[in-house]
């Protein structure tokens, strides 16, 4: 799935398990869809039971701590998986070093699907 906040201008893409958890959520922002998140929970957890959570969500964010069924004032559009991998594939997000340094070269690596 996929929502647009437009306060920000950001699209954020979700891959969602069946009980409504993201595990896996990219955030664009601007016209240039410049990467700002490109997060899997998977590699969340590994990263917090090695003791580098820190360094994980300063170079790739987080995904959303709360299942989509509690989410408010969002209305998100349903992806299909393909739809999803085609974005988490391009080549710019998984390695972006992270809001701390956007000047540095990009490689999309992450997109949510439903």
């Amino acid at each position: 799935m996929r929502c647009y906040w437009d306060e920000d201008d950001v699209w954020f893409y979700f891959e969602v398990d069946a009980e409504g958890w993201v595990t896996r959520q990219v955030e664009l922002q601007g016209p240039e869809l410049t990467p700002i998140a490109a997060a899997s929970l998977a590699e969340w957890q590994q990263a917090h039971d090695a003791g580098r959570l820190d360094e994980y969500d300063s170079r790739f964010g987080f995904t959303a701590e709360l299942p989509v069924s509690e989410w408010e004032g969002h209305d998100p559009e349903q992806l299909t998986s393909a739809e999803f991998e085609e974005v988490w594939g391009l080549p710019v997000c998984r390695s972006h070093p992270g809001p701390a340094d956007l000047s540095a070269p990009r490689r999309l690596l992450g997109i949510i699907s439903a």
